[in-house]
């Protein structure tokens, strides 16, 4: 490899010439911006200890008013990436959010999409462009960009959930924005998880005769995500990962366009290698006890916990139950990256890619 000019050889006189005119020489920074084989990477493998979020998040409840929060968030921020900047991983926004009794977090609606995944209580709901959805432990809940949303809780006790937003891209454009709006009129009638699409491989005969929605399905109970994680379990061989995609049901694509979001099962005892991807991820725990090694890193993770995973890393995730199985939540960035054509899967660090 060619070793390339440095900033310093360049005469001080040329290098104040350049600055003066808003011009940079690229060489001096090209492995920089384009390094070799693994890509220059700042975030940090991570695990929050659910453990050590609740506590702060039922005070930030007794401190701060539903009022003046409009949401209550404590954001898993990777101090990789500054703590400032609220970013789990370069795409992944990540936040815990909670609601208490009779609270209601306003109507809006915004650039960046989002999702709620709950994390714990019972009460609490989502209201999506008038249909209510009900947040149960383990739901998984759409509020896409520009689609009007309101939180609300009629149940006793915490209500906490995880939110995932790909608000570091849209910023990082500069469009990200939000505008409120009056209460929504609920439709009187339950949600299409538990109507419309009930069944997978089942649509409204409808759907045949106009456009593909796009968010035709907004909750994805985990109850029904559970069970079909076992189904799956039961014909998948030792050696394979037990995983599911959360996909629109009337086009089979991803259900948001930069984030995916799967269910993957760990059964008693197993390790899982999953290849190394150009994706970043994050990891939640829905329920287990275990230890991932990212990039070497050991983690230890539990209960609701949360783990973030650099892109390009080496991951070995470990169920130390020998008699309970555990479940993962993930939330990747792999539909921007195939969507922008450089999606890879490889089949170790040095070795050629796999698409």
């Amino acid at each position: 490899m060619a070793e390339l000019g440095r900033l310093d050889e360049l005469p001080i006189e040329f290098r104040n010439g350049l600055t003066a005119q808003n011009l940079v020489p690229l060489w001096p920074s090209l492995r920089a911006a384009l390094p070799y084989e693994i890509p220059s990477r700042r975030t940090r493998p991570m695990v929050w200890r659910y453990a050590d979020i609740r506590p702060r998040l039922l005070e930030a409840g007794e401190l701060t008013p539903i009022e003046k929060a409009e949401r209550r968030v404590l954001v898993l921020a990777n101090p990789g990436l500054g703590l400032e900047n609220m970013q789990a991983t370069p795409s992944i926004y990540i936040g815990m959010q909670l609601i208490l009794p009779r609270e209601t977090a306003p109507n809006h609606r915004h650039s960046p999409s989002a999702v709620r995944f709950v994390v714990e209580g019972e009460g609490g709901f989502t209201v999506v462009d008038g249909e209510k959805l009900p947040m149960e432990r383990g739901d998984l809940i759409l509020t896409p960009s520009g689609l009007w949303h309101e939180h609300g809780h009629e149940g006793e006790g915490p209500v906490v959930w995880l939110d995932a937003l790909d608000l570091p891209v849209v910023y990082s454009l500069e469009a990200s924005y939000c505008l409120e709006g009056d209460p929504q009129a609920v439709r009187n009638q339950p949600d299409a998880s538990q109507t419309r699409y009930r069944r997978a491989g089942l649509l409204p005969y409808s759907a045949l005769n106009r456009p593909r929605a796009d968010y035709p399905l907004r909750r994805f109970p985990w109850r029904e995500t559970q069970a079909a994680l076992h189904d799956l379990a039961g014909v998948t061989d030792a050696n394979e990962i037990v995983q599911l995609a959360y996909v629109n049901p009337e086009t089979g694509h991803e259900c948001l366009p930069i984030l995916g979001f799967s269910a993957i099962m760990l059964r008693p005892g197993e390790t899982i290698r999953p290849p190394r991807r150009s994706a970043s991820a994050v990891l939640h725990v829905v329920e287990g006890d275990g230890q991932a090694a990212i990039d070497g890193a050991k983690l230890d993770w539990s209960d609701q916990d949360t783990l973030a995973i650099p892109t390009h890393a080496s991951v070995e995730i470990v169920n130390r139950s020998a008699t309970k199985t555990a479940y993962l939540f993930q939330v990747d960035d792999a539909p921007m990256q195939r969507k922008l054509g450089f999606y890879e899967e490889f089949a170790d660090r040095r070795s050629g890619s796999m698409r």
